[in-house]
């Protein structure tokens, strides 16, 4: 999407609102420092919160997934979701 983005993260950490604030920030902190390198657009570039949803079963995670690759398609920038060439997938990021 051209103004937001959507990730599904997982954390093995016992405080996962903590671990997803502190991955947030360091995400934000590199993409703009990327963001600044590629293209000369200095920050900010994030908003300074973020929004999250606890996923708590498959079916949910189905749910929430249909949702994000249709966004473009309620936007009415494609007409089928494949058409959209962002899609991403899932891959596990290491530490």
């Amino acid at each position: 999407m051209p103004d937001h983005l959507h990730l599904f993260c997982v954390s093995d950490e016992t405080s996962s609102v903590s671990s997803l604030s502190c991955f947030m920030a360091g995400f934000k902190q590199w993409t703009a420092k990327g963001i600044l390198r590629a293209t000369g657009v200095a920050s900010p570039f994030w908003q300074r919160e973020f929004f999250d949803h606890v996923l708590r079963s498959d079916e949910s995670h189905e749910s929430k997934w249909r949702y994000v690759q249709d966004n473009p398609v309620r936007a009415g920038l494609v007409s089928h979701a494949d058409d959209w060439p962002y899609t991403g997938e899932i891959t596990p990021i290491l530490r």
